[in-house]
């Protein structure tokens, strides 16, 4: 049974810097075919996708992010970060790290997903 799990400081204030993790278990973060996305759904709208990183460690963003976020991940712990600088109160989701299963260069799909955490970005 695989598991993610995000964990986040919740409240942030503005133009401050976000860290989150998400801690997988039973699954191997670097096991091939396989991909960890955070996405996040601001209050009242529905989900963006921020970025992924791969098994081979690539990381790929969204266009609208690309400049603040950054994915990383510590293969031994079996976990991945997400940070993202200059926070703004439209910042403010859940947020969640979702396991990407990539089936071919153009089929795949989300099959396990954390719970989500909220970050709420206020002064």
């Amino acid at each position: 049974q695989v598991q993610l799990q995000e964990s986040s400081p919740g409240l942030v204030k503005p133009s401050q810097t976000l860290s989150l993790t998400c801690t997988v278990s039973g699954q191997s973060i670097t096991a091939t075919h396989y991909a960890w996305n955070w996405i996040r759904q601001p209050p009242g709208k529905g989900p963006e996708w921020m970025g992924v990183i791969n098994y081979h460690g690539s990381t790929y963003y969204s266009p609208s992010l690309k400049t603040r976020a950054s994915i990383s991940r510590d293969n031994a712990k079996k976990t991945l970060y997400l940070q993202m600088n200059s926070l703004k109160s439209e910042d403010t989701a859940v947020y969640y790290c979702a396991k990407e299963v990539l089936v071919s260069s153009y089929y795949s799909f989300y099959d396990y997903w954390g719970q989500g955490t909220q970050v709420t970005v206020s002064s």
